[in-house]
């Protein structure tokens, strides 16, 4: 099947008909972009599919996004993606808006029963019976002209996206498709969320195993990396390897010999912010515990295996009663938190991450299985 193609490629064209994708009920939507070097994605193509057709924006040649902003916001137009947080970021970058309401197909499916974190592909197959070609994801969106392979794939993205929609939501509940929906705001708001540079700390591997001092160096090492990553638009890694954090507060060289022995250490880093880093990390080193930051909690002993165990099967009965793919129903780190708000003996509080329907369904079910752990022979 023949699928009809619009090309949007000045602001004119995109301000009409983003006025006319505001009367619709829902717009299916994905993006292409490029982030090889990069911290922030580069937007190389648009494609919006209105359940017809597919149109292809050229954020090359435009530069008034107001339109599609306004589109992203609209409350009464439902925006449809599939595993979207790439593309949510890249539509930030590029309107300053995200899209709310947001149906995530992938969540949907997940709902459903179909399969928990399908790949595109896959789920237009089992929903739609339609094969797609692959191999496009990878190539080049930035040049110009597209290929005409390029274009198809892009093309069909959008229009199938939208025909996966109108197959998914009338198999959903009204519960369930709140629920979608529920997610897919959890998504937007997360992305709000500014990361403060000196949270990351508390992210990196082993960080529980140094003392206060050396954490004030590792939270002073994260952050600076955080904002130079931003400032420069070059991947974290780039600035200074993950595995080269933990040592370097660690063991904290004073000089670049040192410096350039610490494990996974990039020469470059050490000719670029060698002078630098021993710097933070002398200043750092020298400042007194009022400034150091609380100790990062040990993992969960091996001893609380059972109790996440039991806290999984909370969950993977509400999945089985009500016909939801069980990965979806509790996260591991939220039920690791809550495990570490009393672990061994309570008293144990729901997390902040155990949101919505979640904790409505399962928040109480959850601690009084806590509360009979311990009467278990």
């Amino acid at each position: 099947m023949a699928i009809d193609i619009h090309w949007i490629r000045d602001n004119d064209s995109l301000g009409q008909l983003c006025a006319q994708w505001q009367q619709l009920p829902f717009v299916a939507l994905d993006t292409e972009f490029m982030r090889v070097d990069t911290f922030y994605p580069i937007a190389a193509l648009l494609q919006i599919g209105d359940g017809q057709r597919a149109y292809l924006i050229d954020p090359l040649t435009i530069d008034n996004w107001q339109p599609l902003a306004a589109l992203l916001e609209n409350p009464a137009v439902v925006k449809v993606v599939h595993a979207c947080s790439e593309d949510l970021e890249v539509l930030l970058r590029l309107t300053g808006s995200l899209p709310a309401p947001l149906f995530d197909t992938q969540l949907a499916a997940a709902y459903l029963n179909l399969g928990f974190s399908m790949g595109y592909s896959r789920l237009v197959q089992e929903v739609l019976g339609i094969d797609l070609p692959k191999g496009e994801t990878r190539s080049d969106w930035l040049q110009r002209p597209l290929s005409e392979t390029q274009v198809s794939y892009a093309a069909e993205d959008a229009v199938h996206l939208a025909q996966v929609f109108t197959e998914l939501r009338p198999r959903l509940s009204e519960d369930k498709y709140r629920w979608v929906l529920e997610d897919g705001a959890e998504l937007v708001a997360n992305l709000r969320r500014e990361v403060d540079p000196y949270e990351v700390y508390r992210e990196a591997k082993l960080a529980w195993k140094l003392s206060r001092a050396q954490l004030a160096v590792l939270r002073e090492l994260c952050a600076w990396r955080e904002r130079e990553a931003r400032a420069r638009n070059l991947p974290r890694n780039r600035i200074v390897r993950e595995h080269a954090l933990w040592p370097l507060a660690k063991t904290q060289p004073d000089n670049l010999s040192a410096l350039a022995k610490i494990e996974d250490m990039h020469p470059r880093t050490v000719r670029q912010d060698g002078e630098f880093l021993l710097d933070l990390i002398k200043r750092t080193a020298s400042v007194g515990p009022d400034q150091w930051p609380p100790a990062v909690p040990e993992p969960l002993p091996i001893e609380a295996a059972a109790l996440l165990k039991r806290l999984k099967a909370v969950g993977q009965a509400q999945a089985e009663r009500l016909g939801i793919a069980p990965e979806v129903m509790l996260r591991k780190k939220t039920l690791e938190s809550l495990l570490k708000s009393g672990f061994p003996n309570g008293p144990y509080q729901l997390p902040d991450s155990l949101r919505g329907w979640r904790r409505e369904l399962m928040g109480q079910a959850l601690l009084d299985s806590l509360a009979t752990a311990g009467e278990q022979p």
